[in-house]
């Protein structure tokens, strides 16, 4: 629980040193020996101020400052709290590192996770949640589950397809399933077959080759680039193509409107289906959104979303949208298989969409993850390329492929978990780098996660030279 703390602040108007600054610092020395804790709420700007007899601008510009430096975590209207962050030794600081000395790596609580494929779920609206909740509690149980989800929602989620994506696109076109994965893999069962061909971006989404495979398919790896997937080139025999074209994953394209004609004109003419998953649509950065390929051809694109970013993984929500005969086969299948998404988690989102709640939440998010992915092109753009840092929760770090284990080791050692993109393909790969997700760690971590990052990266990139 984070408690309020009083602070013996004591600041001389003799010393040549700033109030600011002597403020400043008599708060980091507190924060290194330990009389303030991380998780302590410190008083408001207008509380210290009054009590140290200081205009408040003296108290606001030392938070700020230790805001930036990433002591100090919380939000505007919440509060200012000590971040949860490891702290150097507090008598003459760490010891001084040796190639043959290991950093010794920090306890597992207080590892700054840089992963990518996980959004903030430590910030909600607790009230909306529990009303949702007890909305859904106050309606009876269905005795038989409808495949294709509950009514009211697919018009909520009609609704909001229209309003966030610009699809127009209604009830019938809509099938409420429990997340990407499982949509992926009703996909599966209605447009594949043992041994029909299902390509997969290269590098791309290991969900996805495994759901493909475990139905029978032979996966074929489809090369991206820095815009996405690759249309010319692609097999003519494939039956079903997955891709991420608002937010390729993990390389962060975003795939251009040409050549979104482009791949579609390649599916009528083969009669190939897309199955498009709009990964990160809702988050973008300083750039129009683009038009879901569904939008652009219905009969070609079957779509694919979810609720795990936008709100969280555990709620187990989403939707897979399709012209009606496909929407009404894949509903078929699900009740031969008896698939199911849980009827009172559905009544939830409902309720959720129905007063503004999620958009609410989506807007407030949108401004926070903003704030993050500068933080990141701030701190790392200086010191390596960085591709996809316009829309989604995740950047691409390139690096030379010898300087990647180097960084990954290093930043462990620092308490900083990594992703490198080596993971995300399904053969030998051409890109080597590192795949920095900036969605689960407060902006502090990501701050000082990126400086330890920014450290070590030019001394790998050397070592490869």
């Amino acid at each position: 629980m984070r408690t309020h703390v009083d602070l013996p602040v004591s600041l001389s108007r003799e010393s040549v040193a700033p109030l600011t600054a002597q403020l400043a610092d008599w708060l980091r020395r507190a924060m290194l020996d330990g009389t303030l804790a991380p998780g302590e709420r410190l008083p408001s700007t207008r509380a210290l101020a009054a009590q140290l007899v200081v205009s408040r601008t003296v108290v606001t510009e030392a938070y700020q400052q230790l805001y930036a430096e990433g002591w100090l975590d919380g939000r505007h209207g919440s509060g200012t709290f000590v971040a949860d962050m490891e702290r150097p030794r507090p008598a003459g600081g760490p010891p001084r590192e040796s190639p043959h000395t290991p950093v010794p790596p920090p306890p597992p609580a207080s590892w700054i996770d840089l992963t990518p494929g996980q959004p903030w779920v430590r910030d909600y609206d607790r009230a909306a949640w529990k009303r949702a909740w007890r909305k859904a509690a106050d309606l009876p149980p269905g005795a038989e589950p409808d495949p294709y989800g509950l009514p009211h929602l697919r018009e909520l989620l009609a609704d909001h397809l229209r309003r966030a994506r610009g699809m127009a696109v209604g009830p019938e076109n809509i099938l409420v399933t429990r997340g990407t994965g499982n949509g992926l893999d009703l996909c599966a069962l209605a447009l594949l077959g043992t041994g029909a061909r299902a390509g997969v971006e290269e590098p791309g989404y290991h969900v996805a080759r495994t759901v493909f495979a475990a139905r029978g398919a032979e996966v074929v790896p489809c090369p991206v680039d820095e815009d996405g997937v690759i249309v010319d080139g692609l097999p003519r025999d494939l039956r079903v193509l997955y891709t991420t074209p608002a937010h390729q994953y993990p390389l962060g394209g975003r795939l251009p409107i040409p050549r979104r004609e482009r791949l579609l004109a390649w599916a009528r003419s083969t009669g190939a289906t897309i199955v498009e998953d709009d990964y990160d649509a809702e988050f973008r950065y300083d750039v129009a959104p683009l038009p879901a390929l569904y939008g652009l051809d219905p009969s070609r694109v079957v779509l694919l979303g979810t609720l795990s970013k936008i709100l969280a993984p555990d709620v187990g929500v989403g939707w897979l949208v399709g012209e009606p005969e496909l929407v009404g086969r894949i509903a078929g299948l699900r009740r031969a298989l008896a698939d199911r998404t849980s009827g009172p988690v559905q009544q939830a989102v409902a309720t959720l969409l129905e007063r503004g709640d999620l958009d609410r939440h989506l807007r407030r998010m949108r401004l926070e993850y903003a704030r993050r992915r500068a933080a990141v092109v701030e701190l790392l753009g200086p010191v390596c390329r960085l591709r996809g840092d316009t829309a989604g929760l995740h950047v691409l770090a390139e690096l030379p492929a010898g300087a990647v284990p180097a960084v990954v080791e290093g930043a462990r050692e620092r308490g900083v978990l990594l992703d490198s993109i080596e993971r995300h393909h399904h053969a030998r790969g051409r890109l080597h780098g590192l795949v920095i997700g900036y969605g689960s760690a407060s902006l502090a971590d990501v701050r000082r996660g990126c400086r330890i990052l920014a450290g070590l990266i030019p001394g790998a990139q050397d070592g490869t030279e």
